[in-house]
């Protein structure tokens, strides 16, 4: 391995001039950062560049790094990837090194200049070269040693489960290695017979057999063989003449030989299976399927048929027989409608009787087949969970983290088990493992600090092996949950770069780019250079055949960099989309937001004191924020200055309509729900596609920001803002406003609150706990409530 100097320019980085909690902790001990601290730190860069000096190992032009979210079991390095059937995986998640094609970059990425390495810069007396040689030796040693951590058998993994009853063997097919290896030798007299004689049907089967239990380097190079194509030729031929117990045992020595999913003998199989499968048996049926998964070779025709034999024969399915059809349900990404019921009847039967593995692997199988389950079913399965997980593998656990995620699962026992049991285990966790874990804990609003301390901590050494979808989904986290970690600025840095690094992805999934740099905006961080990328209008045109709704994510993202960032000169939205996305917000807003009880109950009760329908302003002052605001002005005498004449005119003639405060309602508003968020709310409160975020509910809603050509800084309503006038923006919230059972504001409400700020409003909390529980009190204590938040002194003070 040779070493080289990079010279490399930082990205510029631009942060908002605000101290996060964790720097103030740090002003507070008293710490300070070394010179050299300061000058390596890529966040640390000033609007023009630096440049700095790192030293970069350059690996071997074979070394490659293969991803499956799939590898996370506890205690154990995963198994070797088979290579070359690793034909699912996504755009980037083969590292690529020196003197191999890569992709081309589609976004600025800082430039490096490769130098002399440093053997030949610098004269070096020859006792220094056994010190190099053993220092090499061990960094390539420890290199060697992470990349076989993080190679992982996207077959093998998810087929933990097998291991845990004999009867699985007639179920699955094995792929390891032969436990008798034939030697070459033999290989090649069969190869030699074929040429000579026809050979039965039997002989056929007998020959695939032998030759799929040769050593893999022989194995290897039997494809470029044409005595193996023309024994699979024969075989094609034959096929109908085969017994159904030879054609299976055809099939299963494809496996070990690594027949190409397109081969004319396994075009042949699939087209004989579908023809015989009404007279196979269940177990028959399985086993084929599960030789289908091994060699990588789509079939819906035959899982079709395999569904529907399922659906007739259910009474008979035995308990491993059900675990493995749902693994083939969620390998093969379909979802027979017609047994959704049956499958939650079934997991309640065997409930207690599944191994930890079994139940990771059957939440797995309802996860990638998008299978909806009831809240009775998953809390059933969180309830075993909760009380066995120190038992059960970090792969399986993270399965029935990712169903919790899916049907958005309150269940405080095991989040609060769950924070107790990970912390250890993330060190050793796989890097997607880290990222489901990391996301369901921002998908569920649940706030731990030890949780996702634990995860930046692990996850700068770990950094190269994140795709973009997995950097994304780990700054979308942090910053939704708005925690920086003790190491933030190394977290930051270290994530900004590999979004740089894989940039070539983003015009195939533009989606993890705007989470990524939303997730950053909610902490204050906007990277420039990407940002500047986003707002191209190119990347702009590329986000509209996305198969997610990413309008309202590029407004958030392009209005609050025009808030925060007054000294950006990049790319920005045009001034007609910013329009027609505050319009399609507006219109949400008037038919989703405005009518909550809550909102319309403050609204009313503000109008009667102040004076009228004029001095109040239900509406979005952020459109972008996708949450309401009601504005009220006052002079700096404390009197309440009128503005609203519009929505005065139109209150008179809607002055009837209303929503009445029933009981029913009044109890779901203070009392809550069993989920922690309903459908509308979840859209209300973020753009991310909710797929992708891990939400398995969201709104089409679409948000906007300040209307078509106001600058930063500027006037977001119509109407001059007059000298010695106090703007207040109160925030009537609720619970999806916060992390679950806490009173901490999400990233995208400290961004909102944050704008009003810079915008010059005072912002007024009128926070759920406290206005959800008056509802139900007399008028004059609601209004007494509203007089205190509205007219106090340390407002108009703070104002002055």
């Amino acid at each position: 391995m040779a070493t080289v100097l990079m010279c490399r320019r930082f990205p510029r980085l631009s942060r908002v001039t605000a101290f996060s909690t964790t720097a103030k902790r740090k002003a507070e001990r008293g710490s300070s950062k070394s010179e050299k601290e300061e000058r390596d730190k890529p966040g640390a860069a000033k609007a023009g560049t630096e440049s700095g000096a790192t030293i970069q190992l350059l690996r071997p032009q074979d070394y490659r790094v293969l991803y499956n979210p799939a590898a996370y079991a506890k205690g154990r390095a995963g198994s070797q990837q088979h290579v070359d059937r690793d034909s699912s995986q996504a755009l980037g998640d083969t590292f690529t090194g020196p003197g191999t094609a890569q992709a081309p970059q589609t976004s600025p990425t800082a430039s490096s200049q490769a130098l002399s390495p440093i053997r030949s810069a610098w004269p070096k007396p020859k006792s220094s070269a056994l010190l190099e040689q053993t220092i090499l030796a061990t960094l390539y040693k420890e290199e060697a040693e992470t990349e076989k951590r993080e190679l992982h058998n996207s077959k093998e993994d998810p087929r933990m489960f097998q291991k845990g009853r004999p009867e699985y063997r007639s179920l699955s097919c094995d792929s390891a290695e032969p436990a008798q290896t034939l030697p070459a030798e033999e290989g090649d007299s069969i190869l030699q017979s074929v040429a000579g004689c026809e050979g039965s049907p039997g002989t056929l089967t007998d020959y695939l057999l032998k030759l799929s239990r040769l050593p893999a380097e022989r194995r290897a190079a039997l494809p470029s063989d044409p005595r193996f194509s023309a024994l699979c030729l024969r075989a094609v031929t034959a096929i109908r003449l085969l017994s159904t117990p030879d054609l299976i045992q055809v099939l299963k020595a494809c496996v070990p030989l690594a027949v190409p999913a397109s081969h004319p003998l396994l075009n042949a199989c699939e087209a004989e299976f579908c023809r015989r499968a009404w007279d196979m048996s269940l177990e028959q049926l399985l086993l084929v399927a599960d030789c289908w998964r091994c060699l990588d070779r789509s079939v819906p025709s035959y899982l079709g048929i395999l569904f529907s034999y399922a659906n007739l024969h259910w009474r008979d399915i035995t308990l491993p027989q059900f675990v493995q059809l749902l693994y083939i349900i969620g390998e093969g990404r379909r979802s027979p409608v017609d047994l959704l019921q049956k499958v939650e009847s079934t997991i309640l039967k065997h409930l207690n009787a599944f191994t930890l593995e079994e139940l990771g692997a059957v939440c797995l199988g309802l996860f990638k087949s998008l299978s909806g389950i009831s809240d009775h079913v998953m809390r059933r399965i969180a309830d075993r969970v909760s009380l066995q997980m120190e038992d059960m593998s970090t792969y399986a656990l993270v399965n029935v983290l990712k169903m919790l995620r899916y049907t958005r699962m309150d269940h405080l026992p095991l989040m609060r088990e769950l924070g107790k049991v990970i912390p250890a285990r993330i060190p050793a966790t796989n890097i997607q493992g880290i990222m489901h874990i990391t996301l369901t804990y921002s998908s569920l609003h649940f706030f731990d600090e030890d949780v996702l301390a634990a995860v930046a901590t692990s996850l700068p050494s770990k950094v190269s092996y994140c795709r973009s979808k997995d950097a994304a989904k780990f700054l979308w986290s942090f910053g939704c949950l708005d925690y920086e970690p003790p190491n933030e600025e190394e977290f930051y840095s270290s994530l900004i770069k590999q979004l740089h690094a894989k940039a070539h992805e983003f015009s195939k999934f533009p989606e993890h780019l705007l989470t990524a740099l939303l997730g950053l905006a909610f902490v204050k961080r906007f990277p420039e250079e990407l940002i500047d990328f986003a707002l191209r209008k190119e990347f702009v045109q590329k986000t509209r055949g996305s198969k997610y709704e990413l309008n309202k994510d590029l407004f958030t993202l392009g209005k609050s960099v025009e808030i925060e960032c007054p000294t950006y000169q990049g790319n920005r939205l045009p001034p007609r989309l910013c329009q027609q996305f505050t319009e399609m917000a507006s219109s949400f807003a008037e038919r989703e937001i405005y009518v909550r009880p809550e909102i319309v109950e403050a609204t009313s009760l503000l109008e009667s004191m102040l004076g009228g329908p004029e001095y109040v302003k239900n509406h979005m002052i952020l459109p972008h924020t996708r949450s309401s605001d009601l504005e009220v002005r006052l002079a700096m005498d404390g009197h309440p200055i009128p503005f609203n004449f519009k929505d005065s005119v139109a209150a008179k003639k809607l002055k009837g309509v209303g929503i009445s405060l029933t009981d029913d309602l009044m109890s779901q508003l203070i009392e809550g729900r069993a989920h922690p968020q309903s459908p509308t709310e979840v859209g209300n409160e973020a753009g991310i596609p909710r797929q992708e975020r891990g939400d398995a509910a969201g709104t089409p809603c679409l948000g906007g920001a300040l209307p078509a050509g106001a600058t930063s800084r500027a006037e977001p309503t119509a109407g001059r803002w007059q000298p010695r006038e106090v703007r207040l923006a109160l925030q009537v919230s609720n619970r999806n406003h916060f992390c679950y059972g806490s009173k901490r504001l999400l990233g995208l409400h400290c961004l909102k609150r944050r704008q009003l700020r810079l915008l010059g409003y005072v912002v007024v909390e009128i926070p759920f706990w406290e206005w959800f529980p008056l509802l139900k009190r007399t008028r004059s204590e609601k209004l007494s409530y509203l007089h205190y938040k509205v007219f106090c002194p340390a407002l108009l003070t703070r104002a002055a």
